[in-house]
């Protein structure tokens, strides 16, 4: 390896001579060393490289070194005398623009920043979402004309895989939720003496709303991540444009079945959130409150109607189409890095807990006006 930096001729240009086996394992030198010699009268660097023998990457690095610190000084550079394979892989890596991390900043914005920057996405992804949700009405539509096409068989495996797996999940959360449910309202109607009507407030609270809800969020961090993270792998991958370009409906494909198995499984789910949540409410009223098994059972059927059940499976199955849109959007968005993939499995069991509490709300107040 051998380094002969001249000085600048009578016209400012530098001829840098390179000689010997450049590589990496021989300890090259760093473009640092020229810096001295990039003095005032420097207008041009060029390159003789006739005595080179052998070279690898190092030399490439040593010499767009020199490139930039060329350019932070405004000195032009010729690479003419510098091996072909070498000009050609310089040539190709400054044609290339430096990559940035989307996502990153060195510093932290203000509360007003943020603030305005989430009002702006807010406004931003609005028209998206209205988009997505008009292409996934289309496809329902034809799935009712027979003119969706999808797999049998993905349906299938969506179902087992949003409701009998989750099943364990489900039966953990509603158990705790019921005895949570029966503690409070113990506490409040011993009160009166009127603790058999634990069974009542069990009862309404879990298969009219709680059962509900706790299943659409639980089916929210559980599957919604999951779906956004399965098509965000997807687009990653690059399987959704090969959709594309044959010509099939992604969102037939893939985003309709998965709305449709959640459709189907979270009212049953919730159902069964319901069983599970008035069962914890049996046990704590068996065994702390001394209420019989008949009474409490009796108390239950006399406390439930159809319309209890009615609301439950409504508000079930708008949360189940909640999750897998807000699922499926942030996957079909997804950015094409490991990143994104992550960043849009958040983001999916965000928008679907938000979505969530907005029907809830809504349905709640319409169902109360209509007295239902």
């Amino acid at each position: 390896m051998a380094l002969r930096p001249g000085e600048a001729d009578s016209r400012g240009i530098l001829f840098v001579g390179l000689g010997g086996r450049w590589r990496i394992d021989q300890g090259l030198p760093e473009a640092e060393v020229l810096r001295d010699k990039l003095d005032a009268s420097v207008r041009q660097v060029s390159f003789d490289a006739g005595e080179l023998t052998e070279w690898d990457s190092g030399l490439l690095s040593f010499v767009a070194g020199i490139y930039k610190a060329c350019a932070e000084r405004g000195i032009a550079v010729d690479g003419g005398g510098l091996p072909p394979g070498a000009q050609r892989l310089l040539a190709m890596a400054r044609a290339i623009p430096e990559q940035k991390v989307s996502g990153r900043s060195t510093g932290t914005p203000g509360l007003f920043a943020q603030a305005g920057i989430a009002t702006l996405e807010f406004v931003r992804g609005v028209p998206q979402m209205l988009g997505f949700l008009g292409e996934v009405t289309l496809s329902l539509l034809r799935l009712v004309s027979g003119r969706a096409r999808f797999r049998a068989r993905d349906l299938w495996l969506e179902i087992e895989e949003v409701g009998p797996r989750a099943l364990p999940i489900v039966s953990v959360i509603s158990f705790l939720v019921g005895l949570i449910l029966a503690y409070l309202g113990a506490d409040q109607l011993k009160l009166v003496g009127a603790q058999i009507f634990i069974a009542d407030l069990v009862a309404i609270g879990m298969v009219r709303e709680v059962g509900a809800l706790m299943t659409g969020i639980i089916i929210a961090g559980r599957t919604g991540a999951a779906f956004a993270a399965q098509l965000g792998t997807m687009q990653v991958n690059e399987e959704i444009d090969a959709y594309k370009a044959l010509g099939i409906s992604t969102i037939d494909f893939l985003v309709l079945p998965r709305m449709l198995a959640l459709m189907l499984m979270v009212p049953l789910l919730t159902l069964y959130s319901g069983f599970i949540g008035m069962l914890a409410g049996l046990l704590v009223s068996v065994t702390i409150f001394d209420i019989g098994v008949f009474e409490y059972y009796t108390e239950t059927l006399r406390a439930l109607e159809f319309k209890q059940f009615a609301v439950g499976l409504s508000k079930g199955t708008v949360y189940g189409a909640m999750i897998a849109f807000a699922g499926c959007l942030r996957g079909m968005q997804c950015g094409r890095s490991a990143e994104a993939v992550g960043h849009a499995a958040t983001s999916a069991v965000v928008t679907a807990i938000l979505l969530i509490t907005i029907a809830a709300s809504i349905m709640t107040i319409v169902y109360y006006q209509l007295g239902i």
